[in-house]
Protein backbone atom coordinates (compact mmCIF):
# COMPACT_ATOMS: atom_id res chain seq x y z
CA UNK A 1 0.00 0.00 0.00
CA UNK A 2 2.87 2.75 0.96
CA UNK A 3 4.41 1.68 -2.59
CA UNK A 4 1.20 2.32 -4.40
CA UNK A 5 0.89 5.52 -2.44
CA UNK A 6 4.34 6.67 -3.68
CA UNK A 7 3.80 5.98 -6.82
CA UNK A 8 0.38 7.15 -7.48
CA UNK A 9 1.65 10.81 -5.53
CA UNK A 10 4.58 10.65 -7.80
CA UNK A 11 2.81 10.56 -11.24
CA UNK A 12 -0.11 12.85 -9.27
CA UNK A 13 2.29 15.40 -8.11
CA UNK A 14 5.35 15.52 -10.78
CA UNK A 15 4.49 14.58 -14.11
CA UNK A 16 7.71 15.87 -15.09
CA UNK A 17 9.21 12.31 -13.66
CA UNK A 18 7.99 10.55 -16.78
CA UNK A 19 10.10 10.81 -19.96
CA UNK A 20 6.32 10.71 -21.42
CA UNK A 21 3.22 12.76 -21.74
CA UNK A 22 0.98 12.28 -18.90
CA UNK A 23 -2.23 14.64 -18.48
CA UNK A 24 -2.87 15.42 -14.80
CA UNK A 25 -6.50 14.39 -15.30
CA UNK A 26 -5.89 10.78 -16.71
CA UNK A 27 -7.13 7.93 -14.19
CA UNK A 28 -4.29 5.39 -13.97
CA UNK A 29 -5.23 1.95 -12.38
CA UNK A 30 -2.66 0.20 -9.95
CA UNK A 31 -2.08 -2.20 -12.40
CA UNK A 32 -0.98 0.05 -15.35
CA UNK A 33 0.89 1.78 -12.59
CA UNK A 34 3.16 -0.85 -11.61
CA UNK A 35 3.79 -1.28 -15.04
CA UNK A 36 5.16 2.07 -15.75
CA UNK A 37 6.98 1.86 -12.27
CA UNK A 38 9.09 -1.27 -13.44
CA UNK A 39 9.76 1.11 -16.78
CA UNK A 40 11.05 3.25 -15.24
CA UNK A 41 13.67 1.07 -13.02
CA UNK A 42 14.46 -0.37 -16.38
CA UNK A 43 15.03 2.79 -18.74
CA UNK A 44 15.78 5.29 -16.46
CA UNK A 45 17.29 6.78 -13.70
CA UNK A 46 16.19 10.30 -13.81
CA UNK A 47 12.80 9.22 -12.01
CA UNK A 48 15.02 8.66 -9.13
CA UNK A 49 16.38 11.80 -9.27
CA UNK A 50 13.31 13.76 -10.21
CA UNK A 51 11.81 12.31 -7.11
CA UNK A 52 14.55 12.59 -4.82
CA UNK A 53 15.33 16.41 -5.71
CA UNK A 54 10.98 16.56 -5.20
CA UNK A 55 10.79 15.25 -2.31
CA UNK A 56 14.46 15.43 -0.54
CA UNK A 57 15.53 12.67 -0.51
CA UNK A 58 18.67 12.24 1.55
CA UNK A 59 19.65 16.04 1.12
CA UNK A 60 18.32 16.88 4.54
CA UNK A 61 15.62 15.99 7.35
CA UNK A 62 11.95 15.75 5.98
CA UNK A 63 9.77 18.45 6.04
CA UNK A 64 5.95 18.02 7.00
CA UNK A 65 5.17 19.41 2.99
CA UNK A 66 7.38 19.23 -0.12
CA UNK A 67 8.03 22.99 -0.31
CA UNK A 68 7.41 25.29 2.87
CA UNK A 69 4.67 27.88 1.79
CA UNK A 70 7.44 30.90 2.10
CA UNK A 71 8.76 29.40 -0.82
CA UNK A 72 5.69 28.69 -3.28
CA UNK A 73 6.36 31.81 -5.28
CA UNK A 74 10.40 31.68 -5.45
CA UNK A 75 12.57 30.93 -8.91
CA UNK A 76 15.49 29.03 -7.71
CA UNK A 77 17.78 27.87 -10.61
CA UNK A 78 20.69 25.47 -10.23
CA UNK A 79 22.78 24.62 -12.90
CA UNK A 80 25.44 21.29 -12.83
CA UNK A 81 26.41 20.02 -16.19
CA UNK A 82 23.92 21.97 -18.28
CA UNK A 83 21.21 20.79 -16.18
CA UNK A 84 19.24 23.99 -15.59
CA UNK A 85 16.21 22.78 -12.77
CA UNK A 86 13.48 25.80 -12.13
CA UNK A 87 11.17 25.50 -8.96
CA UNK A 88 8.23 27.70 -8.94
CA UNK A 89 4.56 27.71 -7.74
CA UNK A 90 4.97 24.20 -6.21
CA UNK A 91 6.27 21.82 -9.23
CA UNK A 92 9.53 20.71 -10.41
CA UNK A 93 9.93 21.73 -14.41
CA UNK A 94 12.87 21.13 -16.80
CA UNK A 95 13.58 23.76 -19.17
CA UNK A 96 13.32 23.05 -22.63
CA UNK A 97 16.81 22.98 -23.44
CA UNK A 98 17.07 19.81 -21.27
CA UNK A 99 17.34 16.41 -22.61
CA UNK A 100 14.70 14.28 -20.77
CA UNK A 101 17.25 11.15 -20.52
CA UNK A 102 19.78 11.16 -18.64
CA UNK A 103 22.39 8.88 -20.57
CA UNK A 104 24.15 7.13 -17.49
CA UNK A 105 23.36 6.32 -13.67
CA UNK A 106 27.01 8.22 -13.40
CA UNK A 107 25.36 11.04 -14.91
CA UNK A 108 22.72 10.82 -12.55
CA UNK A 109 24.83 10.62 -9.15
CA UNK A 110 26.73 13.26 -10.57
CA UNK A 111 23.55 15.41 -11.26
CA UNK A 112 22.85 14.71 -7.47
CA UNK A 113 26.29 15.61 -6.32
CA UNK A 114 25.65 19.20 -7.73
CA UNK A 115 22.31 19.62 -6.48
CA UNK A 116 23.73 18.87 -2.83
CA UNK A 117 26.34 21.49 -3.15
CA UNK A 118 24.38 24.19 -4.05
CA UNK A 119 22.40 23.36 -1.72
CA UNK A 120 24.82 23.37 0.96
CA UNK A 121 25.88 26.26 -0.34
CA UNK A 122 22.50 28.12 -0.17
CA UNK A 123 22.32 26.81 3.28
CA UNK A 124 26.34 28.90 3.99
CA UNK A 125 24.36 32.18 2.35
CA UNK A 126 21.51 31.75 4.74
CA UNK A 127 23.56 31.41 7.68
CA UNK A 128 25.36 34.25 6.94
CA UNK A 129 22.47 36.18 6.20
CA UNK A 130 20.85 35.00 9.47
CA UNK A 131 23.82 35.90 11.32
CA UNK A 132 24.00 39.59 10.35
CA UNK A 133 20.65 39.85 11.40
CA UNK A 134 21.09 38.34 14.44
CA UNK A 135 24.34 40.22 15.30
CA UNK A 136 22.41 43.84 15.73
CA UNK A 137 20.11 42.59 18.08
CA UNK A 138 22.44 40.73 20.48
CA UNK A 139 25.49 43.42 20.63
CA UNK A 140 23.81 43.77 24.06
CA UNK A 141 24.49 40.71 25.41
CA UNK A 142 27.89 39.75 23.42
CA UNK A 143 30.62 39.31 26.27
CA UNK A 144 33.80 41.64 26.41
CA UNK A 145 37.08 40.44 27.76
CA UNK A 146 39.15 42.76 29.18
CA UNK A 147 42.77 42.27 30.92
CA UNK A 148 42.96 41.62 35.01
CA UNK A 149 45.04 44.94 35.49
CA UNK A 150 43.79 47.59 32.81
CA UNK A 151 42.94 50.20 35.65
CA UNK A 152 46.81 49.83 36.89
CA UNK A 153 47.80 50.73 33.29
CA UNK A 154 45.69 54.41 33.88
CA UNK A 155 45.76 54.75 37.48
CA UNK A 156 46.00 58.39 38.40
CA UNK A 157 48.85 59.53 40.51
CA UNK A 158 49.83 62.72 42.32
CA UNK A 159 51.69 65.46 40.76
CA UNK A 160 55.01 66.12 41.63
CA UNK A 161 53.83 69.17 43.64
CA UNK A 162 51.63 67.52 45.84
CA UNK A 163 53.56 64.47 46.78
CA UNK A 164 54.77 66.14 50.10
CA UNK A 165 51.58 68.20 50.41
CA UNK A 166 50.21 65.36 53.86
CA UNK A 167 46.48 66.18 52.73
CA UNK A 168 46.95 64.75 49.46
CA UNK A 169 49.46 61.63 50.73
CA UNK A 170 46.74 60.72 53.34
CA UNK A 171 43.87 60.76 50.91
CA UNK A 172 45.61 58.98 47.99
CA UNK A 173 46.31 56.28 50.84
CA UNK A 174 42.93 56.11 51.76
CA UNK A 175 42.00 55.13 47.96
CA UNK A 176 44.92 52.90 48.20
CA UNK A 177 43.21 51.33 50.61
CA UNK A 178 39.61 51.03 49.58
CA UNK A 179 41.17 49.18 46.36
CA UNK A 180 42.98 46.71 48.00
CA UNK A 181 39.76 45.69 50.67
CA UNK A 182 37.59 45.52 47.83
CA UNK A 183 39.52 43.56 45.20
CA UNK A 184 40.40 41.26 48.23
CA UNK A 185 36.83 40.49 49.10
CA UNK A 186 36.18 40.06 44.74
CA UNK A 187 38.67 37.63 45.17
CA UNK A 188 37.26 35.76 48.25
CA UNK A 189 33.94 35.64 47.04
CA UNK A 190 34.02 35.90 43.51
CA UNK A 191 35.52 34.33 40.61
CA UNK A 192 37.62 36.43 38.38
CA UNK A 193 39.40 34.03 36.24
CA UNK A 194 37.80 35.39 33.19
CA UNK A 195 36.67 38.93 33.75
CA UNK A 196 33.36 38.53 30.81
CA UNK A 197 31.73 42.25 30.37
CA UNK A 198 29.12 43.11 28.63
CA UNK A 199 27.13 46.37 27.68
CA UNK A 200 24.77 45.36 30.67
CA UNK A 201 27.51 45.78 32.81
CA UNK A 202 28.10 49.53 32.42
CA UNK A 203 24.66 50.23 31.79
CA UNK A 204 24.95 52.69 34.63
CA UNK A 205 28.07 54.06 33.71
CA UNK A 206 28.41 57.73 32.76
CA UNK A 207 31.12 59.03 30.10
CA UNK A 208 32.94 62.52 30.12
CA UNK A 209 35.26 62.37 27.46
CA UNK A 210 37.14 65.78 27.74
CA UNK A 211 38.62 64.63 30.90
CA UNK A 212 38.16 61.06 30.44
CA UNK A 213 36.00 59.69 33.08
CA UNK A 214 33.95 57.28 33.73
CA UNK A 215 31.39 57.93 36.39
CA UNK A 216 29.01 54.89 37.67
CA UNK A 217 26.27 56.55 39.09
CA UNK A 218 24.87 54.67 42.90
CA UNK A 219 21.16 56.94 43.47
CA UNK A 220 21.22 58.45 47.04
CA UNK A 221 25.07 58.90 47.28
CA UNK A 222 25.39 62.00 45.42
CA UNK A 223 25.00 61.26 41.93
CA UNK A 224 22.44 64.07 41.15
CA UNK A 225 25.36 66.51 41.63
CA UNK A 226 27.85 64.38 40.16
CA UNK A 227 26.11 65.11 36.56
CA UNK A 228 26.32 68.33 37.19
CA UNK A 229 29.99 68.04 37.73
CA UNK A 230 30.52 66.17 34.47
CA UNK A 231 27.62 68.72 32.42
CA UNK A 232 30.50 71.58 33.43
CA UNK A 233 33.47 69.22 32.61
CA UNK A 234 32.03 68.81 29.40
CA UNK A 235 31.27 72.61 28.45
CA UNK A 236 27.07 71.65 28.78
CA UNK A 237 27.44 74.33 31.56
CA UNK A 238 28.97 76.89 33.42
CA UNK A 239 28.32 76.30 36.64
CA UNK A 240 26.64 73.41 38.99
CA UNK A 241 23.95 75.69 40.27
CA UNK A 242 22.89 76.42 36.27
CA UNK A 243 21.53 73.06 36.27
CA UNK A 244 18.03 72.24 37.30
CA UNK A 245 17.18 68.82 38.38
CA UNK A 246 14.84 67.53 35.98
CA UNK A 247 17.41 68.59 33.52
CA UNK A 248 20.07 66.64 34.73
CA UNK A 249 18.33 63.33 35.19
CA UNK A 250 15.89 63.43 32.06
CA UNK A 251 17.87 65.72 29.72
CA UNK A 252 20.20 62.89 27.82
CA UNK A 253 22.57 65.23 28.24
CA UNK A 254 24.99 62.97 29.33
CA UNK A 255 26.32 59.53 27.19
CA UNK A 256 26.28 55.96 28.85
CA UNK A 257 29.02 53.84 28.12
CA UNK A 258 26.89 51.24 27.02
CA UNK A 259 25.79 53.53 24.18
CA UNK A 260 29.22 52.82 22.32
CA UNK A 261 30.18 50.24 20.13
CA UNK A 262 32.39 46.92 21.87
CA UNK A 263 35.63 49.01 20.48
CA UNK A 264 34.46 52.25 22.43
CA UNK A 265 33.61 50.41 25.59
CA UNK A 266 36.85 48.94 25.18
CA UNK A 267 38.94 51.96 24.73
CA UNK A 268 37.62 53.53 27.47
CA UNK A 269 37.68 50.65 30.11
CA UNK A 270 40.57 50.64 29.25
CA UNK A 271 42.26 54.33 29.62
CA UNK A 272 39.17 56.39 31.19
CA UNK A 273 39.47 57.42 34.90
CA UNK A 274 37.00 55.36 36.49
CA UNK A 275 35.16 56.08 39.29
CA UNK A 276 31.89 55.84 41.71
CA UNK A 277 30.69 56.44 45.07
CA UNK A 278 28.69 54.77 47.48
CA UNK A 279 27.01 55.40 50.94
CA UNK A 280 26.48 53.20 53.80
CA UNK A 281 23.72 50.89 52.87
CA UNK A 282 20.67 51.55 55.74
CA UNK A 283 21.74 54.83 55.57
CA UNK A 284 21.04 55.08 51.49
CA UNK A 285 18.17 52.63 51.81
CA UNK A 286 16.42 54.83 54.23
CA UNK A 287 17.08 58.14 51.97
CA UNK A 288 15.83 56.63 49.16
CA UNK A 289 12.13 55.74 50.67
CA UNK A 290 11.85 58.93 52.31
CA UNK A 291 12.26 60.81 48.91
CA UNK A 292 9.93 57.99 46.97
CA UNK A 293 7.42 57.05 49.09
CA UNK A 294 7.21 59.75 51.62
CA UNK A 295 6.49 62.60 49.21
CA UNK A 296 4.18 62.74 46.42
CA UNK A 297 5.60 60.80 43.50
CA UNK A 298 3.26 59.85 40.19
CA UNK A 299 5.81 56.96 39.76
CA UNK A 300 6.90 54.92 42.96
CA UNK A 301 3.18 55.27 44.59
CA UNK A 302 1.45 53.78 41.66
CA UNK A 303 4.02 51.14 40.49
CA UNK A 304 5.96 50.30 43.61
CA UNK A 305 3.21 51.73 46.23
CA UNK A 306 -0.17 49.96 45.25
CA UNK A 307 1.28 46.92 44.26
CA UNK A 308 3.11 46.84 48.30
CA UNK A 309 0.49 47.76 49.98
CA UNK A 310 -1.82 45.17 48.21
CA UNK A 311 0.56 42.46 49.26
CA UNK A 312 1.77 43.53 52.60
CA UNK A 313 -1.16 45.88 54.51
CA UNK A 314 -4.10 43.71 55.99
CA UNK A 315 -7.89 45.44 55.45
CA UNK A 316 -6.31 48.00 53.73
CA UNK A 317 -8.43 51.32 52.68
CA UNK A 318 -9.86 51.61 49.24
CA UNK A 319 -8.18 55.17 48.72
CA UNK A 320 -4.53 53.03 50.09
CA UNK A 321 -4.99 50.40 47.21
CA UNK A 322 -6.38 52.97 44.57
CA UNK A 323 -3.65 55.52 45.09
CA UNK A 324 -0.38 53.53 46.42
CA UNK A 325 0.10 56.28 48.74
CA UNK A 326 1.15 56.24 52.32
CA UNK A 327 3.14 52.78 52.14
CA UNK A 328 5.01 52.04 55.76
CA UNK A 329 8.43 51.74 55.82
CA UNK A 330 8.01 47.88 57.39
CA UNK A 331 5.89 47.29 54.57
CA UNK A 332 8.71 48.29 52.30
CA UNK A 333 11.40 45.77 54.05
CA UNK A 334 8.89 43.08 53.70
CA UNK A 335 8.50 43.98 49.90
CA UNK A 336 12.74 44.08 50.01
CA UNK A 337 13.10 40.73 51.50
CA UNK A 338 10.38 38.59 49.48
CA UNK A 339 12.10 36.51 47.32
CA UNK A 340 8.34 36.88 45.24
CA UNK A 341 7.77 40.22 44.99
CA UNK A 342 5.12 41.63 44.16
CA UNK A 343 7.18 44.27 41.50
CA UNK A 344 10.54 44.46 40.43
CA UNK A 345 13.66 45.55 41.90
CA UNK A 346 14.69 49.52 41.63
CA UNK A 347 18.23 51.04 41.44
CA UNK A 348 17.16 53.07 44.48
CA UNK A 349 17.70 50.52 47.01
CA UNK A 350 19.60 47.71 44.64
CA UNK A 351 23.04 46.49 45.85
CA UNK A 352 26.30 48.25 44.58
CA UNK A 353 27.36 45.02 43.73
CA UNK A 354 24.77 45.07 41.04
CA UNK A 355 24.86 48.38 39.64
CA UNK A 356 28.61 48.92 38.94
CA UNK A 357 29.97 45.77 38.82
CA UNK A 358 32.99 46.24 40.99
CA UNK A 359 34.28 42.68 40.93
CA UNK A 360 34.46 43.04 36.75
CA UNK A 361 35.59 46.53 36.37
CA UNK A 362 38.56 47.78 37.92
CA UNK A 363 37.28 51.36 39.17
CA UNK A 364 40.50 53.85 40.02
CA UNK A 365 38.47 56.36 42.33
CA UNK A 366 36.06 55.14 45.45
CA UNK A 367 34.56 57.70 47.25
CA UNK A 368 32.12 57.57 50.03
CA UNK A 369 29.17 59.87 50.43
CA UNK A 370 30.17 60.43 54.23
CA UNK A 371 33.46 62.38 52.63
CA UNK A 372 31.75 63.37 49.74
CA UNK A 373 33.00 67.16 49.68
CA UNK A 374 37.01 66.03 50.60
CA UNK A 375 36.28 62.88 48.39
CA UNK A 376 35.29 64.61 45.38
CA UNK A 377 37.54 67.26 45.48
CA UNK A 378 40.03 65.51 45.71
CA UNK A 379 39.05 63.35 42.68
CA UNK A 380 38.97 66.79 40.72
CA UNK A 381 42.31 67.39 41.65
CA UNK A 382 43.52 64.18 40.49
CA UNK A 383 41.44 64.17 36.94
CA UNK A 384 43.10 68.43 36.53
CA UNK A 385 39.75 69.83 36.54
CA UNK A 386 39.58 73.86 36.67
CA UNK A 387 40.31 74.74 40.05
CA UNK A 388 37.26 77.01 40.70
CA UNK A 389 35.20 73.52 40.11
CA UNK A 390 34.00 72.19 43.03
CA UNK A 391 31.61 69.81 44.40
CA UNK A 392 28.02 71.13 44.86
CA UNK A 393 26.92 71.29 48.57
CA UNK A 394 22.98 71.78 48.12
CA UNK A 395 20.86 69.41 48.86
CA UNK A 396 19.22 68.37 45.49
CA UNK A 397 15.50 67.67 46.58
CA UNK A 398 13.52 68.57 49.59
CA UNK A 399 16.07 71.06 50.22
CA UNK A 400 14.02 71.96 53.43
CA UNK A 401 14.22 68.47 55.28
CA UNK A 402 17.07 67.08 57.22
CA UNK A 403 19.45 64.80 55.41
CA UNK A 404 19.32 61.18 55.98
CA UNK A 405 21.73 60.87 58.84
CA UNK A 406 22.49 57.69 61.07
CA UNK A 407 20.44 58.72 64.24
CA UNK A 408 17.69 58.96 61.66
CA UNK A 409 19.02 55.65 59.93
CA UNK A 410 18.47 54.31 63.30
CA UNK A 411 14.91 55.74 64.02
CA UNK A 412 13.75 53.69 60.76
CA UNK A 413 15.25 50.29 61.68
CA UNK A 414 13.77 50.34 64.97
CA UNK A 415 10.60 49.90 63.71
CA UNK A 416 11.92 46.36 62.43
CA UNK A 417 12.07 43.49 64.25
CA UNK A 418 15.56 41.88 64.72
CA UNK A 419 14.79 39.03 62.71
CA UNK A 420 14.05 41.59 60.12
CA UNK A 421 17.21 43.81 60.68
CA UNK A 422 19.57 40.93 60.40
CA UNK A 423 17.90 39.74 57.09
CA UNK A 424 18.17 43.33 55.66
CA UNK A 425 21.73 43.20 56.33
CA UNK A 426 22.39 40.18 54.73
CA UNK A 427 20.96 41.73 51.62
CA UNK A 428 23.18 43.78 51.88
CA UNK A 429 26.23 42.07 53.19
CA UNK A 430 28.59 42.05 50.20
CA UNK A 431 28.29 45.94 49.89
CA UNK A 432 28.90 46.27 53.92
CA UNK A 433 31.97 43.81 53.22
CA UNK A 434 33.16 45.43 50.31
CA UNK A 435 33.51 49.24 51.03
CA UNK A 436 34.44 48.34 54.56
CA UNK A 437 31.09 49.52 56.79
CA UNK A 438 31.01 48.49 59.97
CA UNK A 439 28.08 46.51 61.49
CA UNK A 440 24.74 49.21 61.93
CA UNK A 441 23.66 47.63 64.78
CA UNK A 442 25.07 45.57 67.52
CA UNK A 443 23.38 42.57 67.66
CA UNK A 444 23.90 41.48 63.79
CA UNK A 445 25.83 38.73 62.93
Amino acid sequence: MILHWSIYHCINRTCSCFPFSYREDTVISPAKMILMFLSLLNNDFNFFLCLGIKYNMGFQQSKKDCVSSDNQDRIRKNTADGVTMVKQNDSLHLSDNVPTKLQSTDRGQSSIMFAMKDQQKGEEINSIRLHKRRRRFIIKKSPILISMNSSILNLPTLKSEDRNDNKWKSLYQIQRERKQIMRETCSKYKSNNRRIITPYHVSRIFVEDKYRVLYCEVPKAGCSNWKRVLMVLNGLASSTKDIQHNTVHYGNYLKRLDGFDHKGIYHRLNTYTKMLFIREPFEKLVSAFRDKFEHPNNYYHPVFGKAIISRYRVNATKEALRTGSGVKFKEFIQYLLDVHRPVGMDIHWDHVNRLCSPCLIDYDFVGKFESMEEDANFFLHLIGAPQNLTFPKFKDRHSNEERTTTKITQQYFAQLSPSQRQRSYDFYYMDYLMFNYSKPFEDLY
